[in-house]
């Protein structure tokens, strides 16, 4: 019997009706999102507002041409400044440093990094928030590649991909492989891009990666285990893109498998 399903522990999970005074701010890095702007920062206020949580959302937007930043300043109007952050850059500077810049306006005392375009629903973000407070985690990850949370959550459902060709599915699972294979970070899915952290890790283990682009993702989680930080998985489905244009091309697989194997030799 999993010990984290006994009746103790599933009450122990966040049953208990504790007011949740922490604050979350959620860095959401843009480009050429018009189209999904507005309805990722609704579906992430309706989460927020509905759990009872303090929220902000610092929108880091890389001179999109098709006008996301225009949206951005509607949707400050209409939620208040100090709800949405408009925090754009001169350019196309990659995703790393993104998140990087987005910190400088952060004043939670967690920070959501995820994806603008609905890849990641905010949905499972109380997940997220349930997993960390019950087992005072300092990261929190979703995964599409387990079937239950590790610990153990009781409403985790099974993760999955949705709306992938078989090649796709092929080179990301290749991907994880030969990261497990070669760093054992103890996480299954280091490409992801949905994950909560306490803000002060995230700005320590940020301060120590070297990389940029997507291989960023990989090299922010296995440093964090080697530094000894706590990590917790959550089930999420993925789905892919609803408008525009997968970011994802042949340099970023190049540059990934360049990235495993530099932090095999300095990690």
């Amino acid at each position: 019997m999993n010990p984290f399903a006994s009746t103790v522990s599933l009450n122990m999970q966040g049953q208990y009706n504790t007011p949740n005074t922490h604050k979350y701010s959620v860095i959401l890095p843009t480009y050429n999102e018009r189209k999904n702007l507005p309805i990722i920062v609704w579906l992430l206020a309706k989460v927020f507002e509905e759990h009872h949580l303090a929220w902000e959302i610092i929108i880091v937007d890389d001179a999109s041409p098709d006008g996301t930043q225009k949206v951005a300043v509607e949707l400050t109007r209409a939620y208040g400044e100090d709800k949405i952050l408009l925090k754009p850059r001169a350019g196309k500077l990659g995703l790393g440093t993104a998140y990087i810049h987005g910190l400088d306006f952060c004043n939670g005392d967690f920070v959501i990094i995820m994806d603008a375009d609905f890849s990641h629903h905010p949905k499972f973000i109380p997940q997220f928030i349930r997993l960390q407070q019950a087992h005072n985690l300092d990261i929190v990850t979703g995964t599409r590649y387990r079937s239950t949370s590790t610990p153990y959550l009781a409403e985790a459902q099974p993760g999955g991909v949705h709306g992938w060709d078989l090649k796709r599915k092929l080179v990301s699972r290749g991907a994880n492989f030969l990261a497990a294979t070669v760093l054992n970070p103890g996480v299954s899915d280091l490409t992801g891009s949905f994950r909560l952290y306490r803000l002060p890790v995230l700005r320590h283990i940020i301060t120590l990666t070297q990389s940029r682009g997507y291989v960023f993702q990989m090299e922010m989680m296995v440093r964090a285990r080697a530094l000894g930080y706590t990590v917790g998985e959550v089930p999420i489905t993925f789905v892919d893109r609803i408008f525009g244009e997968s970011k994802l091309g042949a340099d970023e697989v190049v540059s990934y498998a360049k990235g495993v194997w530099q932090l095999f030799k300095s990690v």
